[in-house]
């Protein structure tokens, strides 16, 4: 017996028998209004983070840009160009947030919320391009060092980028975490690297000043490496969620909500998965055998309560109830051809 559960609940769930017996005469629509509006209101967060991140490094970049051509410098080169990517992956995450918005069809029966983990993607090779990018110029400039112009200009840009990164980063990574978008995140901890990479503009800066060519160029690779470092992080955190990793502890904490409920006798299979900043859990509780299809029901209808009250971010679980194997008789949770030829 399997039931599909997306009520509103309140925090101080009844478990009286008028609430069973209201659970069992009346439909389950299981489209939980408030867990929708949860959902909605973290799209909106993360629409609101994306916006003023586009905003914040895409003056940053414009301020860079122009202390580029003045200077030549190639070291605050490819801060810029990074910023410059870093503000632009707020499109694909921003086409994301709209699209998760959307309701499920009868073609995408999970809804649009995967299509963060597409963004996810888009932002790692944009990070990866702009690595590219960066070490190529770089690399250039060490075959044909070239003096650096207008060093104080360079400086300033080089302190504006941290600052402008630094906020950004800060930001994202707290708007991503709190609304379980991993993209964000990933996002976030990019402009974190861009913030570090600027001040070691100011490396390129000082030498220089004392006249040493190839410290711009040198610190363009450093720049480079930084770069390969928060794409490796990123990567990893993005094709996590597409691979639908979790993180162990909140299996281990549905698993010791389920095992509160009066009438499970036992969790079996348990599965969470990611879709967009939202979590959906599949599991199998064991109750007596011997119960009644109500109250086998009933049971299944408070482990999809304890579910959504424990799990963070959880919207919505699929509960079935596997009779408790008796003694004697073929285990009930093997495949019927199974029993057919035992």
């Amino acid at each position: 017996m399997s039931d599909r559960h997306h009520h509103a609940h309140e925090h101080r769930t009844p478990t009286g028998p008028w609430h069973r017996l209201g659970h069992l005469l009346t439909p389950h629509s299981h489209d939980s209004a408030e867990k929708v509006d949860s959902a909605l209101e973290s799209s909106a967060r993360g629409m609101r983070a994306l916006w003023v991140s586009l905003a914040v490094l895409g003056a940053t970049a414009l301020a860079q840009a122009v202390v580029v051509v003045a200077s030549g410098s190639v070291a605050l080169l490819g801060d810029t160009v990074h910023n410059a990517a870093d503000a632009l992956t707020a499109v694909p995450l921003g086409i994301a947030f709209v699209l998760g918005r959307r309701a499920a069809t009868r073609r995408f029966t999970y809804g649009y919320g995967r299509a963060e983990d597409l963004a996810g993607i888009v932002i790692v090779l944009t990070i990866a391009a702009s690595a590219a990018f960066a070490g190529w110029a770089a690399i250039d400039r060490l075959l044909d060092p070239r003096p650096v112009q207008h060093i104080p200009a360079v400086a300033v840009a080089a302190l504006v980028g941290f600052a402008g990164n630094e906020a950004v980063a800060r930001y994202r990574i707290r708007v991503g975490r709190s609304i379980g978008s991993a993209a964000l995140v990933a996002d976030g901890l990019h402009a974190r690297t861009d913030g570090f990479t600027s001040l070691a503009v100011l490396l390129s800066a000082g030498g220089a000043a004392l006249g040493v060519r190839l410290a711009d160029p040198i610190v363009g690779l450093a720049i480079t490496a930084a770069i390969a470092l928060v794409l490796r992080d990123a990567a990893r955190e993005v094709f996590r969620r597409v691979l639908d990793a979790v993180d162990p502890a909140l299996v281990d904490r549905a698993e010791e909500a389920l095992r509160t409920v009066p009438g499970v006798q036992g969790v079996g299979e348990l599965r969470l998965r990611w879709i967009g900043h939202r979590l959906r859990a599949e599991v199998a509780v064991v109750v007596d055998g011997e119960v009644t299809v109500r109250r086998a029901h009933a049971i299944v209808v408070e482990a999809e309560h304890a579910l959504l009250h424990a799990v963070p971010r959880l919207t919505a679980a699929l509960v079935h109830a596997d009779p408790a194997h008796r003694h004697g008789e073929a285990d009930p949770h093997l495949p019927l051809a199974h029993h057919a030829t035992a």
